[in-house]
């Protein structure tokens, strides 16, 4: 009997555990697409009751001196569109329930679009592309202060000066920084053969140097990023793109790169352009690596190029690029605060709209400089009490200025990663937490995650649950550990794409809110293969100097891949009158500029414009070569197998799921 009894317990207990199991809890469908929640509902309400919205002086200011309006869609020579004119048109009257009151606010006022006189001879072309281009009247020309992204978009913005205001030849061209919405529309304006005539181009020392590194050596995977930071695939509507703080969107033109003919450097750096008197403040190590303001002291007007604009800006950009300095930004700040407000009667910069008279000039400056500041401050105050760059980002509140300067808000940089920035800038990485050192990656991470939770689907019940609380940080980890151990699971996907869809729609950052819907509708439609991305193209290339071309081959040398030993190579590029040796290993293939010691396994002999098509692929070696462009000494094998070492990346490479 005793064994009878222990039997029927035992088929008890099993029956028990078999009912238990069959009503483990499954996770309930995502809510549908493009609609708000309560919760963000509710988060959107909260912040436009406690800011003055409906404060006008940024809406008086950025409707000063229109004269004239671009109507018609700015295409290519191929009949794409590059800049959809009145894309942002439905951007007008109260914010809807899907996009942060404030970020409405800003980009209502970023869709103002046209020529407009800043100052008699002062002119600025905004809203066709993600920066302002200003133009400023010479003795004989137009001086062109940031030619845009796209050549199609500078060309266009050009056009629109000339019909308005007389046909001018252009007489200068200014790079403020070397971020390619600043200069990469400068085949738009000018060409080689100006250059040739005299026609100087102005930049901050460093510029070349680092305008390559970003575009060429870092560019693939900073673009692909910049793809979601800037919402370049979603549509522009109430539930997609609405802007990015910064400016509207990013052209999707030919981006180039013609060299400036001067880089300078100082504070109080005086030139003359075309009759027009220059002062010239180095920034550089603020906004950009190589950036500078400048002060026209016959317009009484101060140029503040990226370091001051309508908007907390980024300390790390979302995209990826080289952390900043908020210290000597906001002492950069406080120099042409000191040195120039009080003179100016009016600022303008590469971004957003002016501001006017020299006391708002003043208040401008001053409450620019107190949020980096403050900032880094309260930053390292915070880190030095122990906090890592997670806790001061939760820690360290709302500085008192933002409250009433939208200028400082957080349309594209935010207080949450600006702090965790400045911890990185002085710290790194780490948060010195033994435990995360050398912690395991998101792919194994998440396994180990989901594995704790009892399984995907109790991981996803929580995260549902998550979800409805409106906690959707937290939701956003527990879905996205599923999606990173089975991305199949399309329930998963679904959910996450609806939490990041809630994330954005709550975003005061442009920049914030296009990462998060991108990454949605990835998750959701998966990557846009049949969108062709132009990274590489001759009108880049041929600025290139010969160096920096051979360094951006380098980050692309894949030394396993040499099937030989080590050698060394020789280029001799006749037009241009340059030499370059190649140390080729199973290392690096380091480039230097001169011959190679000894003997070479190879010289090539080649013009650096076919190089320039070898590279791009537009043209074989065989037909360069029976063009008479190319001639080859020593073992050809050699050339072959540095060529065949050398990867192309892929573009769409996966960012939000494994």
């Amino acid at each position: 009997m005793r064994h009878a009894a222990l039997a029927l317990a035992a088929l008890i207990s099993l029956a028990a555990c078999s009912e238990q199991a069959a009503e483990t809890p499954k996770a309930d469908a995502a809510p549908p697409a493009g609609v708000a929640t309560d919760a963000t509902k509710a988060a959107n309400t909260a912040l436009a009751e406690r800011l003055p919205l409906d404060q006008p002086g940024d809406f008086e200011d950025a409707d000063h001196g229109l004269l004239a309006q671009i109507q018609e869609d700015i295409v290519d020579e191929t009949g794409k569109v590059v800049w959809a004119v009145h894309a942002q048109d439905f951007i007008t009257g109260a914010a809807p329930a899907t996009v942060n009151p404030s970020l409405w606010r800003q980009q209502q006022l970023l869709a103002k679009h046209g020529l407009f006189e800043v100052k008699d001879g002062l002119y600025q072309v905004r809203g066709y592309d993600l920066a302002v281009m200003s133009v400023i009247r010479g003795e004989t020309g137009w001086i062109i202060v940031d030619p845009l992204t796209s050549k199609e978009t500078a060309a266009a913005a050009l056009k629109l000066v000339n019909d308005t205001l007389g046909e001018r030849p252009v007489s200068g061209v200014i790079y403020t920084h070397s971020h390619a919405d600043h200069f990469a529309g400068a085949r738009g304006v000018i060409s080689e053969d100006d250059i040739a005539n005299g026609v100087p181009v102005l930049a901050p020392i460093g510029f070349t140097e680092n305008a390559i590194a970003e575009n060429l050596l870092a560019g693939n995977y900073m673009s692909r990023r910049a793809i979601l930071m800037f919402g370049g695939t979603l549509p522009n509507d109430a539930a997609g793109q609405v802007g990015t703080g910064l400016g509207p969107a990013l052209s999707r033109g030919t981006a180039g790169f013609i060299p400036p003919t001067e880089e300078i450097s100082g504070r109080g750096t005086q030139r003359t352009i075309d009759g027009v008197k220059f002062e010239f403040i180095d920034a550089a190590g603020t906004e950009a690596p190589a950036e500078f303001m400048f002060y026209l002291p016959d317009f009484r007007a101060l140029c503040t190029a990226e370091v001051a604009t309508a908007t907390f800006h980024n300390g790390l950009t979302l995209r990826g690029a080289k952390v900043r300095d908020f210290l000597e930004w906001s002492r950069v700040l406080d120099y042409v605060l000191v040195n120039y407000a009080d003179k100016s009667d009016l600022s303008f910069a590469s971004h957003h709209w002016p501001t006017f008279g020299t006391e708002n000039v003043q208040d401008y400056l001053r409450g620019q400089r107190d949020v980096y500041r403050y900032t880094h401050d309260q930053t390292v105050r915070r880190a030095n009490q122990g906090q890592t760059q997670f806790e001061v980002a939760e820690d360290i509140p709302e500085p008192d200025v933002q409250e009433t300067h939208f200028d400082t808000r957080g349309y594209y940089g935010t207080l949450n990663h600006n702090a965790k920035a400045v911890y990185q800038y002085y710290f790194g990485w780490w948060d010195g937490v033994p435990a995360t050192y050398n912690a395991w990656p998101m792919g194994e991470r998440s396994k180990r995650m989901v594995a704790l939770a009892g399984g995907e689907d109790a991981a996803l019940v929580a995260g549902e649950d998550a979800f409805n609380e409106g906690d959707y940080r937290w939701a956003a980890e527990v879905f996205n550990a599923v999606v990173f151990t089975n991305p199949e699971n399309k329930l998963a996907r679904d959910w996450l794409a609806s939490t990041y869809e809630q994330m954005g729609f709550q975003a005061e950052s442009g920049a914030w809110r296009d990462y998060y819907l991108t990454g949605a509708a990835e998750l959701r439609r998966g990557l846009p293969l049949d969108q062709a991305i132009r990274l590489g193209n001759l009108d880049f290339l041929k600025g290139v100097p010969t160096v920096e071309l051979f360094n951006a081959l380098a980050v692309r040398y894949a030394p396993e891949k040499l099937t030989r030993d080590p050698f060394t190579l020789n280029f001799v590029f006749p037009d241009t009158e340059e030499t370059l040796m190649l140390d080729v290993g199973t290392r690096t293939a380091f480039p230097r500029p001169g011959s190679a010691s000894g003997s070479p396994a190879a010289t090539l002999t080649i013009s650096r414009a076919a190089f320039n098509d070898l590279i791009l692929q537009t043209r074989s070696f065989q037909d360069i070569a029976k063009a008479g462009e190319a001639k080859v000494e020593g073992d050809p094998s050699a050339l072959l197998a540095w060529f065949s070492a050398l990867e192309t990346p892929p573009f769409w490479f996966n960012v939000v799921e494994p």
